[in-house]
């Protein structure tokens, strides 16, 4: 599985999966998952809600996932990662499980690209250094039959520059 690093707004970005970093209500909020609610449209929305209705949204380090709308991908995984409690709340391996339980779902749906977010560094906290770490050695250390290609998409220059760093040490 090749890995690459592009600083980008992840609702412009060709994956077959694009990783939304979601709350457990599943029905949008602010940042990544406020940005691919209003690019993908209401469709994604409405499969959120059906979720929700089912089995009561997401769980923090679970996974689920919709149709990716207007976007340029197939589906949307929604992923909830944690809010950082000054590592008292087992977050690393929560974040961890958002990695993987997503690449789980891309594996069984046989796609071959998925694109991830810098998952709770934003209003939930999680400190960047620490997020990239975990993400990256989450995804390393993936055992993948279909995936070809993963995208870690930055928005800002700090988890850019973090992830270029963390990746580069791993090479």
């Amino acid at each position: 599985m090749e890995i690459q690093l592009i600083k980008e707004d992840i609702t412009k970005v060709q994956a077959d999966a694009i990783v939304n970093a979601a709350n457990t209500s599943l029905l949008g909020g602010g940042g990544v998952d406020g940005a691919i609610n209003k690019a993908g449209g209401k469709e994604i929305l409405e499969e959120c809600r059906a979720i929700r209705n089912r089995q009561g949204g997401c769980k923090v380090g679970e996974a689920v996932f919709t149709t990716a709308g207007k976007l340029n991908a197939k589906i949307v995984i929604h992923t909830v990662g944690p809010k950082w409690n000054k590592g008292k709340s087992n977050e690393s391996e929560k974040l961890k499980n958002c990695y993987s339980n997503s690449l789980k779902i891309a594996e069984k749906l046989n796609l071959k690209s998925i694109a991830f977010p810098n998952i709770s560094t934003g209003i939930y906290g999680y400190p960047k250094l620490e997020a990239a770490q975990i993400a990256i050695e989450t995804v390393r250390n993936h055992k993948t039959k279909s995936i070809n290609l993963l995208l870690f998409v930055c928005y800002d220059e700090e988890n850019f520059n973090t992830y270029k760093v963390n990746l580069q040490a791993w090479e």
